[in-house]
């Protein structure tokens, strides 16, 4: 559990009449071993704000760059199946875009615990509550390429993985191992995924499977304990041109922007791959879940 500066939590905790009876019992991901898609519809609720205080949060990610993140109750949190994905929150000031970053032990159902950059671009700090609405955000986009990184600690005995930028939350993690053999990874609820059996020392092929049945596989992946390893797979299906869109002028130097997204989530340039496993997006089926 992380260990964390929460903010205003006894004024939440202690009951504010402007947000008497808005909070809905809502749980976006509920079954950790057999996930059905986020629900994407709106949810009411309410928002509070914290800082990590120099820790770091339970799903493991190193903090996002633009600050922007939530903590989740519990029951929303599942175990960590919800970390990784995005959520748009709309308080009395506007809308943010937050990845699902930290779990909040005391929060219940639709309680939010923003980060406070995320609480101050749709309410005012002084406030310290607001009411708000918020949903799952499927297919966002990320600051990066879906990278892999070995935990300290790895080897072929105890193989633990930590999966970033996969936008989607993850349901399903599996590595094939140079005998050939695949083994299927357990999530702890820190968010590392876990083979506890001998697996050999790699390279590995992993194979991801989101909530929305995209899978995805990344060929090479060494077991560099502590290494960031980016791959251009993705869990996102991709965008495609509107029909009957003409081509440019000039294709050999031309490009033509992507679509503005409306969020206020900003999207940085992929950064330049840190390692080079030989990678391929593999035609693997999507897993039943029955």
């Amino acid at each position: 559990m992380t260990a964390h500066t929460r903010l205003l939590r006894r004024l939440a905790t202690g009951g504010v009449a402007l947000l008497a009876g808005v909070v809905a019992v809502v749980v976006l991901l509920r079954s950790p071993a057999c996930a059905t898609p986020p629900d994407s519809s709106p949810h009411r609720g309410k928002a509070t704000f914290y800082d990590l205080a120099g820790t770091t949060g339970n799903c493991s990610f190193p903090p996002p760059t633009d600050d922007l993140y939530v903590a989740l109750s519990r029951s929303e949190y599942t175990d960590a199946l919800a970390c990784g994905g995005y959520l748009d929150v709309t308080g009395p000031r506007g809308t943010v875009r937050v990845k699902v970053f930290d779990t909040c032990p005391e929060c219940t159902p639709g309680w939010l615990d923003l980060s406070r950059t995320a609480f101050q671009r749709i309410g005012s700090e002084v406030q310290g509550v607001i009411p708000i609405t918020y949903r799952a955000v499927p297919n966002a986009a990320t600051p990066g390429p879906l990278s892999i990184t070995f935990v300290e600690g790895s080897s072929r005995y105890w193989w633990a993985i930590l999966i970033d930028n996969h936008a989607n939350p993850v349901r399903s993690v599996q590595a094939r191992t140079p005998s050939g053999a695949w083994m299927t990874a357990s999530r702890t609820d820190y968010n590392y995924w876990i083979i506890d059996q001998d697996t050999g020392d790699g390279p590995f092929a992993i194979r991801m499977t989101d909530v929305y049945g995209h899978t995805a596989t990344a060929y090479g992946i060494d077991m560099v304990p502590g290494k960031r390893q980016t791959t251009p797979v993705a869990l996102t299906p991709k965008i495609l041109k509107p029909s009957g869109t003409k081509p440019s002028p000039s294709p050999s130097r031309t490009r033509t922007k992507p679509p503005r997204i409306e969020s206020t989530h900003a999207t940085a340039q992929a950064p330049a791959i840190e390692s080079a496993p030989q990678v391929a997006l593999a035609a693997a089926p999507a897993e039943s879940c029955g």
